[in-house]
């Protein structure tokens, strides 16, 4: 891990080496990832010009299964955001005890510049570039910032089409009737709302005496916010990339959801006077109880770490506090309760979706919901066991969980 971001990554791995009998093996492997593909994809847009866009897929490790990790459409992705998120994915499924390694793609693409038509172009030609790589049994794609059930929908039947076979198990996050999972869009959330409902709870704290500030409000962030607050937690301040609200005494969430939907932005909603309105790294500097970075990767660093005044800090989004931010707030005693734990609740239920296409199955969504609060709720308590047992901070001891597991899958083989 050569370049400055997958070494930050790499730190969260040296930590939790310290408390692990690693393998001299298992370590080399875990340094680099196993497959690094960097493709061209050429896209006729509408106006009848041909853009070229680049193209990533990361297959990390495939020690324990086939590898799994999601697809993000940005403008800044590269080979060394991918390779770290990949990195993260391949933790998290060990954490979680999924039957799946750590993978991760993207497209350097600026999505909301695209028609429907051009996105559709885009994302059928990606499949096409790296179809050699992926596939149910090999790597399976899911859904990740700026792609959603659409875009994996129109990605698996390209698939097909290139296989000559219908594979919907070879793709998670679709449409249902393409043979997607009930409660699929709200996993990452429910699985967040019960790691930090079982935090609270193992402090001995109230819920409606609980504060809680929560930096992205997209269906991560925005559903863990309205989840919060039916269950009695004062949520004071949200935000998206366009701003952020906050009210002392608690917002009114359901009803800056629907707002959102129709103004686009919390910011729009703030005109309207639910709440005041502040910039991003106000919020993150709030005096709360819990503090939650559900947006992009770095939101927390070495520049405002210190600025941080939250009891608790649980990570929704991938990466959102640098391990330089990771040593000031562990020195100001605030506990964080890492991504690879606290937004496993996606891939965990993509897991229930590859489940159901490989059987023929489908699950009703009190199904889906009862096995994931059981699933989140396992790894939840062996992570407290280790903490206690070892005397650990919590991502330590998610990262040196994550870490037995890899070392005992690569040790067997």
């Amino acid at each position: 891990m050569p370049h400055e971001r997958l070494e930050d990554a790499s730190a969260r791995l040296d930590a939790a080496c310290q408390h692990v009998d690693l393998s001299p093996d298992a370590r080399r492997i875990l340094c680099a990832p196993r497959l690094a593909l960097e493709v061209s994809v050429p896209v006729r847009m509408d106006n009848g010009d041909l853009r070229v866009f680049e193209g990533f897929r990361v297959r990390y490790d495939d020690s324990r299964g086939p590898a799994k990790g999601g697809i993000r459409y940005h403008p800044d992705v590269d080979m060394e955001e991918v390779i770290r998120l990949a990195f993260w994915m391949t933790f998290k499924c060990a954490l979680n005890d999924l039957p799946f390694g750590g993978a991760k793609g993207g497209v350097a693409v600026d999505a909301s510049e695209l028609s429907r038509c051009e996105l559709e172009r885009l994302s059928r030609g990606y499949i096409s570039a790296i179809a050699d790589v992926i596939g149910p049994r090999v790597d399976i794609p899911a859904p990740d910032v700026y792609t959603d059930a659409t875009v994996m929908g129109w990605m698996a039947d390209e698939f097909s089409r290139i296989k000559r076979e219908n594979t919907p198990e070879s793709f998670t996050g679709k449409p249902l009737a393409l043979g997607g999972s009930k409660g699929r869009d709200t996993a990452t959330a429910s699985g967040a709302r019960h790691i930090i409902n079982a935090v609270i709870e193992r402090d001995g704290r109230d819920p409606n005496e609980t504060s809680v500030a929560i930096q992205g409000f997209g269906s991560a962030g925005g559903g863990l916010a309205r989840m919060l607050a039916a269950d009695g937690y004062k949520v004071v301040a949200v935000s998206d990339s366009k701003g952020a609200l906050h009210h002392p005494e608690g917002l009114d969430v359901e009803q800056i959801w629907q707002k959102k939907r129709v103004e686009r932005s919390v910011d729009a909603v703030g005109e309207a006077g639910d709440g005041e309105e502040m910039g991003n790294d106000d919020l993150l500097a709030l005096d709360v109880d819990v503090l939650v970075p559900a947006a992009l990767e770095d939101a927390i660093d070495e520049d405002n770490a210190d600025t941080v005044q939250a009891d608790m800090i649980f990570e929704v989004a991938n990466g959102p506090i640098t391990s330089a931010a990771d040593d000031i707030l562990a020195g100001n005693d605030i506990p964080i309760y890492p991504g690879i734990l606290v937004n496993a609740g996606g891939v965990t239920v993509s897991y229930f979706e590859w489940r159901q296409n490989r059987t023929g199955e489908r699950w009703d969504e009190d199904t889906v919901a009862e096995r994931l609060e059981r699933r989140i709720l396992r790894t939840t308590h062996e992570v407290f066991d280790v903490m206690d047992d070892r005397d650990l901070p919590p991502r330590v001891a998610a990262y040196a969980l994550a870490l037995e597991r890899l070392d005992e899958a690569i040790m067997a083989k």
